[in-house]
């Protein structure tokens, strides 16, 4: 009984993860100070991301690589945020899941070995 509501728990919190992501999205796309952050974070992430496209298709790597612009950064550093979220939750799911059924599986195991010594 417990198990199916466990699960049922598990993937209530992962399907609402979005939401919560796409609000998290919103918000930090208008605050001032976490704006400029993200834009730098944007502008790194598309100037290392170019710069390994252009060395795996033999390009030139030494060509000025121009920044994007502030709400295409913005968009791109808020859709990375809501990935991250998102993932983070799964990857905390995963976890607890894990730890629930290791612990299962020891309590199981301690009790064959309670049956064995009686």
């Amino acid at each position: 009984m417990v198990l199916p509501l466990l699960k049922l728990g598990t993937l209530a919190v992962k399907t609402l993860s979005k939401p919560l992501a796409s609000k998290l999205k919103q918000q930090a796309a208008y605050h001032p100070k976490f704006r400029q952050i993200i834009i730098n974070m944007a502008q790194l992430n598309h100037r290392i991301s170019t710069r390994m496209q252009r060395r795996i298709y033999s390009h030139a790597t030494d060509a000025e690589i121009r920044p994007l612009n502030e709400e295409k950064a913005v968009q791109a550093a808020v859709d990375l945020i809501g990935e991250l979220f998102v993932f983070t939750v799964g990857v905390g799911v995963l976890i607890f899941e894990v730890q629930r059924s290791s612990k299962s599986e020891a309590r199981k195991e301690a009790a064959r070995l309670q049956e064995l010594e009686v």
